[in-house]
């Protein structure tokens, strides 16, 4: 098929590769430059593992080309895969289309505008001559952006229209060897289920990490607990893992939408709550670490391990590094960094700062350092060289802001340790 995608973000990104790797001939229009020229093709790809190079074999082999808008209204099927802020340009995008093509037309919707979006644009269509929106809500993470659109577990598919679900089977059919289920409803239903989707995860996230705070008062493990909460089989164990905050920009995204809907309609702060205590649970690591030293951290070095905001990807958006190497700086401390992807990113974010070191190996990041904060549990953190740590750090502090070490061995080889809820 010869498909236009409409947008300059990861999803955008993604379907683009995905599609053009599976046969297809892809035009995007980015809003950018659209010279072809295959270094102008600039969202973040290098922060998602494997995207770039596949953004660059499609390039090679003639099915992925960067094109103007006039260019990007030729073809009969289109992803729209924009901003939430950027509804006014969908709106632009629909009705050029719909005087260019005013017969079988497919536009494929995957942009969080909100609940009721997609049957909005449809008015700027004529469904009686095969001008259809139908929605495909973006179901893949940061971090496994990739896998998560080639391999979907589920497809939810917001369409009552037959002729435009027949090409959106045979479009995603490539796709489909691990699929469980294809779930159709109206376009409606499936935004609000995206949104449902990502709120309930907040939630989970937001209640583990208060029931952590209240273990720290009550003096009891959260991990016990959370063991023994995941023993009943309606709960589970998915998103229910303490630590110090969420990130993404994406998922973020979703919250804010839902969470506007909600108050919106229900008058309801709940997610409103979730969210301001994520950015609370984000300074918990520096917190503890301020009261560790009695509120003198001025000319003390600190280091962190892990500046993306999840394991698997460069990205650092909303991550808790930020704030917190923030705070650190702010107080005089000299900051010491390791992530494995995401340190060019951290030194693109905060410039040159003369107190601001980013190391490639991480037992350098703690050399003289009064302490480590463990951000982002990647999994080269998991079994370090706990003999070279204690060499190399001025004092065995560490804070651990993803439970990934052992509290009992870390105390017994001579480290201070404290971890979320332990």
């Amino acid at each position: 098929m010869k498909i236009t995608v409409w947008g300059n973000e990861l999803p955008a990104w993604t379907s683009a590769a995905a599609l053009a790797e599976s046969g297809n001939h892809i035009k995007i229009v980015t809003g950018l430059d659209h010279s072809g020229n295959k270094n102008e093709i600039s969202f973040k790809t290098s922060n998602e593992p494997g995207l770039q190079q596949c953004i660059d074999q499609a390039i090679l082999d003639g099915r992925l080309s960067s094109v103007t808008e006039e260019d990007g209204l030729s073809n009969s099927s289109h992803i729209i895969s924009l901003n939430p802020d950027e509804y006014p340009l969908a709106e632009k995008i629909v009705c050029s289309l719909s005087k260019s093509l005013p017969n079988n037309l497919l536009i494929i919707n995957q942009s969080n505008f909100g609940v009721g979006s997609t049957d909005k644009l449809q008015t700027y269509l004529k469904e009686a001559n095969n001008q259809v929106i139908a929605y495909l809500p973006d179901m893949a993470a940061e971090g496994s952006a990739l896998k998560d659109f080639k391999q979907p577990q589920t497809l939810i598919i917001g369409c009552r229209n037959e002729w435009a679900m027949l090409n959106i089977k045979a479009l995603m059919r490539p796709f489909s060897q691990s699929l469980k289920q294809w779930m159709v409803m109206t376009s409606k239903e499936a935004e609000f289920t995206k949104f449902a989707n990502t709120g309930m995860l907040a939630l989970r996230l937001g209640y583990i990490n208060e029931l952590a705070n209240l273990a720290d008062q009550l003096d009891v493990d959260i991990e016990v607990i959370r063991e023994g909460m995941i023993t009943d089989p309606r709960i589970g164990h998915h998103y229910l893992h303490p630590g110090c905050g969420f990130g993404g920009l994406h998922f973020q995204q979703y919250i804010e939408g839902l969470s506007e809907l909600m108050e919106e309609n229900r008058n309801s702060k709940l997610l409103d709550t979730v969210l301001v205590e994520n950015e609370k649970q984000k300074e918990q690591p520096f917190r503890k670490l301020w009261r560790y030293y009695q509120c003198d951290l001025k000319s003390r070095t600190i280091s962190i391990w892990g500046l993306s905001f999840k394991p698997g990807t460069a990205s650092i958006d909303n991550a808790p590094s930020l704030k917190i190497i923030e705070t650190l700086l702010a107080q005089g401390c000299s900051v010491k960094v390791h992530d494995p992807e995401a340190g060019q990113n951290i030194e693109q974010y905060f410039g040159e700062h003369p107190k601001l070191e980013v190391y490639d190996c991480c037992y350098d990041a703690i050399e003289n350092s009064h302490g480590l904060l463990l951000l982002t549990e990647w999994p080269e953190y998991w079994s370090p060289e706990y003999e070279e740590m204690l060499n190399r750090m001025h004092t065995p502090l560490i804070i651990d802001g993803r439970n990934i070490f052992d509290k009992e061995m870390l105390q017994s080889l001579g480290f201070t340790y404290y971890g979320v809820g332990r």
